[in-house]
């Protein structure tokens, strides 16, 4: 008969599938810090909620060279300068050692403070498969009191695409017209192929009859538009974690392995920005991420 020193195979089995699953998610949660998904200070907050959780049960060596720009020596000496054992875990950190902890994440990456102000030129960027698409579309249906903007692009339609709802589709002589005449809010090249542009006579129309608008741009863009309309809100999209952004960049299918590799290089470029937006909202639903959206307009 088992006993608590001989436990039956099947608990084996299902402790061993549990140990695995448990270092599976603690993996991941390093991989979103070090990708920049999530902040330092998001996991650290999970772990004093929950020391049982993944977070919780996470090694603060293990927690704090997931961090970019800390290596083994560098984290050795922050350990000893804020008299922290190497075999702690984060959820049985003490409430001195858990301040000390915050105190110095906050004062060497400080998380996003946003403005107390808001315009109704909202700017959505993000990474490369992280939905903005997506995410506008849902605006665009359920909210037609927002205006989107329709951006010019020298590409060709894809099926489906109609002019004037999608894109303006120009030719390169009348793209290089519109930057000439100052007629585009901003504008890039876009993957080193096609370049992509916001008119600005639509969006000022629409804000002198009072309504919101959002343009859904990439980063290029969206630091262009900061630097010409300064009190533009600017919002971060971000993904669940960044295997959810593998996955949604492979599951589309439209890309080969090669540039799925290169999208997802720009795209861990592209999350190291994130603190340059003014506010973040995590696509993890497209209704609940297009409300966040949308609250931000008002």
């Amino acid at each position: 008969m088992p006993d608590a020193q001989h436990p039956p195979e099947v608990d084996r089995a299902a402790a061993s599938r549990r140990a695995v699953a448990a270092r599976r998610a603690r993996a991941a949660l390093k991989q979103d810090v070090a990708m920049r998904v999530l902040t330092p200070q998001q996991l650290l907050r999970r772990a004093f909620e929950d020391p049982a959780s993944p977070a919780g049960t996470m090694r603060v060596t293990e927690f704090l060279t997931a961090i970019p720009a800390i290596g083994e020596g560098k984290r050795d000496r922050i350990l000893a300068q804020l008299s922290i054992s190497p075999v702690k875990r984060l959820g049985g950190l003490g409430a001195r050692q858990r301040r000390a902890l915050e105190a110095f994440l906050d004062e060497r990456w400080p998380e996003l403070q946003p403005r107390s102000g808001r315009s109704r030129l909202v700017v959505l960027a993000g990474p490369t498969a992280v939905g903005k698409g997506t995410v506008a579309a849902h605006i665009k249906r359920e909210h037609p009191e927002i205006h989107l903007s329709v951006s010019a692009t020298t590409r060709a339609p894809r099926p489906g695409e109609t002019e004037g709802e999608h894109y303006y589709f120009v030719d390169d002589a009348e793209f290089d017209r519109l930057i000439a005449d100052d007629e585009l809010l901003e504008h890039a090249t876009v993957h080193n192929r096609f370049r992509y542009g916001t008119p600005r006579r639509p969006i000022e129309k629409a804000l002198d009859e009072g309504r919101s608008v959002l343009l859904e741009i990439d980063l290029q863009g969206a630091r262009q538009v900061r630097a010409a309309e300064p009190s533009a809100t600017l919002v971060f999209l971000l993904p669940p974690s960044w295997d959810e952004l593998v996955q949604r960049l492979v599951g589309r299918g439209t890309e080969g392995a090669e540039e799925r590799s290169r999208r997802l290089r720009t795209a861990k470029v592209e999350l190291a920005a994130q603190h340059e937006f003014d506010f973040l909202v995590v696509n993890d639903e497209v209704g609940h991420a297009a409300e966040e959206v949308v609250a931000l307009t008002r």
